[in-house]
């Protein structure tokens, strides 16, 4: 895919979407950014080289209009898109019951509404083209409910499915998919989520954004579905496909569960 169109990465400001946007340009792509903060979008954009090298769209993608009004503006632009890597994406870690009901809104409308609509938007410009790519951040979260943080791990859920049921649907197209599944990694999102430094999930091993964002682009590179960086979160993997959900969960439960 290196050096092919422009490679479109939502939530680029920071964490995954930065070191995506900076390894992507180093393989010959041109980008469009997509984040909220555009004074950030901008910083990264001279990093990388100036306009030429990246176009900055400034967008809350949570927001009725967020995915709608970004394809229209890629449309107005001419802008191709050859690689989407939907990234953007935050969670909480809470109970449920105590979590407000407009900001979980607010998470679902980023994890999954944006996704399903800029996948749904910019997907079939790739089948015609014999080219192109989707890359959907998940979550090891994915593999089984997790108490205290269970829209999150279900809005991840549903991007994994989706991703793995697209890709069977487009075999043979040109265009190829992958579900990235990372686990705990040193980035923003913990601060974000509220995933205070005492949870036990705070003590296991955490990969480097760059780590991750490496695995993901090897496992493109050899059409590879499900991409989960890291020998821990590998084993975690393996072991959720065998044990007992109720194992599981009450094993999830007290990596989260608030202290």
């Amino acid at each position: 895919m290196s050096g092919e169109g422009h490679a479109l990465v939502t939530g680029a400001s920071s964490g995954f979407g930065a070191v995506f946007a900076r390894r992507l340009r180093a393989r010959g792509h041109r980008l469009v950014l997509v984040a909220r903060r555009e004074d950030r979008l901008k910083a990264l954009q001279q990093e990388l080289g100036g306009e030429e090298a990246a176009v900055v769209l400034p967008r809350d993608l949570a927001a009725p209009d967020g995915a709608s009004g970004l394809l229209r503006e890629l449309e107005t632009r001419g802008l191709e898109i050859d690689l989407l890597v939907n990234n953007a994406g935050f969670g909480l870690t809470t109970p449920f019951l105590e979590q407000p009901v407009e900001r979980l809104h607010e998470m679902i409308d980023l994890n999954v509404r944006a996704v399903v609509e800029l996948t749904h938007g910019l997907v079939p410009p790739m089948v015609k083209r014999d080219r192109g790519a989707v890359i959907n951040v998940s979550s090891i979260a994915a593999f089984q409910p997790v108490p205290y943080m269970a829209v999150y791990a279900a809005t991840k859920c549903f991007i994994l499915f989706l991703t793995e049921a697209l890709a069977y649907e487009l075999k043979g197209s040109g265009v190829y998919l992958q579900a990235l599944c990372p686990g705990p990694t040193a980035t923003e999102f913990l601060e974000v989520s509220k995933t205070h430094s005492g949870l036990f999930v705070r003590r296991m091993p955490m990969l480097k954004p760059e780590e991750v964002v490496e695995a993901s682009l090897r496992g493109l590179e050899r059409g590879k579905l499900r991409v989960t960086p890291g020998l821990a979160n590998r084993i975690v993997d393996g072991l959720v496909r065998v044990t007992p959900r109720g194992l599981t969960q009450l094993v999830t439960a007290q990596l989260f569960k608030p202290r």
